[in-house]
């Protein structure tokens, strides 16, 4: 039995989505003729309560063209250290877009209205950024699945109007955020300008993330996903699994968080754990005492079928999801009990 928990991205999709794949109506989305990804992308602006919405073959490409849609070249996103946009993303904020990024001190992954009103640049000083744009990501993936408190959410809405900066979210796990606290898309539609949410992580497909926002923005989308070589063609089947997940493995993502805490609190009491991370979602971050190599525990996990993320620093991640079964659970619990 191998437990793989290096991400929430390892799925295969399900019977019943593998169904829903090869029973999809198909077109060629490039015409915007493709009904799957049409009906995936109406359903989705309903749900968030915005204009429009478009599909895309990754996340990383719709938070690229959000970046696009709201900056132009030499100005300046503010977003936190931890921000996928400035970590994960192969440094495309400056490479497709021309702009920097103004990272703010947060606590795992999440900043205050305050703080994002102390990096706005003086837009009259020619010598720095034009600040145009607040980032923040939810759940927060290096912050170990923590999820925003949506009042400083709104706090931060009101500084942003003030400076006339744009407002996106990198919602790639905003599913588990609303799971976890009981919020609705609408409330997070009325409040930014551009969300991207992804459905391969929590959700279970196989690829596929959708930028959300309204048209005033989204006018320009699929010029940008184009221009970044996002064209795709009958994509129907990818689209379908997308509104088989929304169907059916959206409720589940409690089981998720429930397990990810179980493990939390193993290894919290585990003599070869110095610290275990909050968990609030299904991201498990923690770490190992100073006399312990990270690579060697890799490595004894692996032997034993069990493969995570090393994070370096003597920091691992695990994060469980939709093809972790409970069997897999109950022995990964016992095998943390003997190292």
């Amino acid at each position: 039995m191998i437990i793989d928990l290096r991400s929430d991205t390892v799925t295969k999709p399900s019977k019943g989505m593998l169904e829903a794949m090869l029973t999809a109506e198909v077109g060629d989305d490039v015409y915007k003729e493709d009904p799957s990804v049409n009906a995936l992308e109406e359903r989705l602006a309903d749900m968030f309560g915005m204009d429009e919405a478009l599909f895309f073959p990754t996340g990383s490409m719709a938070n690229q063209t959000a970046l696009k849609l709201h900056t132009n070249p030499g100005e300046q996103v503010i977003c936190d250290k931890y921000a996928h946009i400035y970590n994960y993303e192969g440094g495309g904020a400056s490479f497709n877009s021309g702009i920097s990024c103004k990272l703010i001190d947060g606590h795992r992954g999440m900043f205050t209205a305050e703080q994002v009103e102390a990096s706005i640049n003086p837009p009259d000083f020619y010598h720095s950024p034009l600040s145009t744009l607040v980032e923040v990501e939810n759940t927060t993936n290096k912050g170990g699945g923590a999820c925003w408190d949506f009042e400083e959410l709104k706090k931060i809405r009101k500084v942003a109007d003030k400076h006339k900066l744009g407002y996106h979210l990198d919602g790639a796990r905003l599913w588990n955020a609303l799971m976890t606290k009981g919020e609705s898309p609408k409330q997070y539609g009325e409040l930014f300008d551009t969300i991207s949410v992804c459905l391969s992580k929590g959700l279970g497909c196989p690829m596929g993330s959708v930028l959300i926002g309204n048209s005033d923005l989204m006018q320009g989308a699929l010029r940008v996903r184009k221009i970044l070589g996002g064209g795709m063609r009958q994509v129907g089947f990818a689209a379908a699994a997308g509104l088989y997940a929304l169907d059916n493995h959206f409720e589940r993502l409690s089981e998720d968080h429930i397990k990810a805490k179980e493990i939390g609190e193993v290894l919290s009491k585990s003599s070869s754990i110095k610290k275990v991370e909050p968990i609030e979602t299904n991201i498990v971050i923690f770490e190992l005492n100073n006399n312990l190599d990270e690579d060697q525990f890799l490595n004894v996990l692996k032997e034993k079928g069990i493969h995570i993320i090393g994070m370096g620093s003597n920091k691992l991640r695990m994060v469980t999801h939709l093809d972790y079964t409970g069997q897999m659970h109950k022995k990964l619990l016992g095998e943390l009990k003997t190292i």
